[in-house]
Parts: structure tokens; sequence; C-alpha cells
């Protein structure tokens, strides 16, 4: 979903981490949601995909999941 996001606001994920203050390794665990952020980095990542409330609940359920799995 993340990833889907990003790619509708033309943005590459070199682009995304230099907007997070991230490294591109980060962010591409962020992309691939393997891994939740931190909260400030996840506040950023909300204001420059403008995530939903809905879309951001679904984000962290699916991380979630996938770690219990």
């Amino acid at each position: 979903m993340i990833r889907e996001k990003r790619k509708c606001n033309h943005y590459t994920q070199q682009q995304m981490a230099n907007l997070l203050g991230i490294s591109l390794r980060q962010y591409v665990r962020i992309d691939k949601e393997e891994d939740l952020p931190r909260r400030d980095i996840l506040s950023k990542l909300i204001a420059v995909l403008e995530l939903t409330d809905e879309e951001i609940g679904l984000y962290i359920k699916n991380i979630i999941q996938e770690k219990v799995s």
C-alpha cells in the first residue's frame, strides 16, 4: 500500500528516503512493509503521502500480521 501511494505521487524510493531523513535501506523496508518506522518517521510519511487514517491502520495491521506469521 505504501509503495502504491509513493508511485501515485511520482516519488522514487531515494526521494522518499531523503524527504524522511532516513537511509535508502531503511526506506525500502518501509516500502515493502517489513518494518514499522519510528513515530517521527511515520508522521513524516503520513504527511508526505497524505495517508488517510484508514490507510495508516491498514499499513500498521499488515506489518503486525507479518511479524506474527
